[in-house]
């Protein structure tokens, strides 16, 4: 019976440590992955601003009312977790901003996507992510564990797949 209370406080001393840890990272992060594309920037763009039906990641979206006069939409990833995001900035074929719009989530912050053209054809994209983790467990895996930049590098990627492409994710 004294194991089973000893391992009770150890996990409670972890989760306190996790917790403390946590606590002490800055809840603000910024993060940026640069991929390119054999794409014009004009498709690059409508794939990008278009539905996410490519990404694998999401399972389902759709289309909200406007709101401030800011396009709005949901997306619901494989675990059945719903996000409201809206766009913020459009520039096509060359710039997108989206802020996550839900205030109740445990993250939020924006994704800036910009598109260059390269002079060889194609595209780069580099995707800056201005993000904020309130909750201090998640805080603390996504800076140890998750990394910052991974779901970043997992958007380039199912681009890749999109397009029929490997590409090569730079800093």
């Amino acid at each position: 019976m004294k194991w089973v209370l000893w391992i009770g406080a150890g996990l409670i001393l972890l989760v306190g440590l996790v917790a403390l840890i946590g606590a002490m990272l800055p809840s603000r992060h910024h993060a940026t992955r640069k991929a390119r594309y054999r794409v014009s920037p004009g498709v690059l763009y409508a794939v990008i601003a278009g539905p996410p039906e490519w990404r694998t990641g999401v399972k389902t979206f759709g289309l909200l009312p406007d709101q401030d006069g800011r396009k709005r939409w949901w997306e619901e990833d494989t675990h059945g977790q719903k996000i409201t995001y809206e766009l913020v900035e459009d520039q096509p074929p060359a710039r997108i901003a989206v802020r996550i719009a839900d205030r109740g989530l445990p993250f939020g912050g924006t994704w800036t996507f910009e598109i260059t053209p390269i002079p060889a054809g194609g595209s780069d994209l580099r995707i800056h992510e201005n993000g904020e983790i309130y909750n201090v467990i998640f805080r603390f895996l996504a800076r140890f564990f998750f990394g910052y930049n991974a779901s970043i590098e997992g958007y380039l990627r199912d681009l890749g797949v999109k397009f029929g492409e490997s590409p090569a994710i730079e800093q």
